[in-house]
């Protein structure tokens, strides 16, 4: 695929308006939410499709955060654009999750090592077997450091990027991957991993609990654009 110009077709901004490390929430409310509470000096550089961008400094450090939407197709295209177009290193996914692990609650904080995935975003890589999409290690385990340091307990393991939030088989498919010791499902972080992947820089997810699908319990969408703050606290602290 060949370059475009800037500003790209999903995101306004000009070379060198985006730091190397950039947050993704999906939803572009709670990254207008970081920008406001977390952010110094702060530069709204996108809201095209009214999917937010801002870059600020946190703790003295340059950082951005920017909205990905909902599901693989979506990060997909908004980390291909930050990695190619305007040269982020660092990709640094902050979402919600769903339980699976009964070790797991509302709230509680994961750290996505592996990615599986019913998506079939990787056949375009054309491998000649089953690729297995994986965190940057640096970051994981920055990321527990910095949790340590807080005082914040975190999960570390494997993860489910589904294509499907409402299933025809209802739970039943969750239930397998559970029994795989499969800690937590999601949407995005598995196509977020291979795009990083392919093009050698850094991905992690960084999710919090915002329901236990299994057992009926769910946090409100309001909760989940501003309570989620330890986690958008160790993101930051990545920069």
């Amino acid at each position: 695929m060949s370059k475009s110009p800037v500003p790209t077709p999903h995101i306004g901004a000009q070379v060198g308006d985006i730091a190397e490390t950039v947050l993704l929430p999906g939803d572009p409310l709670r990254a207008k939410f970081i920008a406001e509470n977390f952010l110094e000096d702060v530069t709204e550089y996108n809201t095209v499709r009214g999917m937010y961008g801002y870059t600020g400094y946190y703790k003295g450090k340059r950082i951005s955060v920017q909205g990905s939407g909902m599901g693989i197709p979506s990060i997909g295209i908004y980390s291909f654009e930050l990695i190619h177009f305007y040269g982020v290193k660092n990709l640094i996914r902050i979402g919600s999750a769903g339980a699976l692990s009964d070790k797991l609650d509302l709230y509680d904080i994961v750290i996505g090592m592996g990615a599986c995935t019913d998506s079939n975003f990787a056949s375009q890589y054309n491998l000649p077997g089953t690729y297995a999409p994986i965190a940057s290690y640096d970051l994981v385990s920055k990321a527990v450091e910095v949790a340590k340091e807080q005082g914040t307990d975190v999960h570390v393991g494997n993860i489910l990027s589904s294509d499907v939030f409402y299933s025809d088989q209802g739970f039943e498919d969750l239930k397998s991957w559970k029994k795989m010791g499969v800690m937590c499902v999601e949407m995005e972080a598995a196509g977020l991993y291979m795009n990083a992947a392919r093009a050698g820089v850094n991905a992690l997810a960084i999710l919090t609990i915002s329901d236990c699908p299994l057992e009926g319990k769910a946090t409100s969408s309001h909760e989940r654009q501003v309570a989620f703050t330890k986690m958008m606290e160790i993101a930051l602290n990545l920069a």
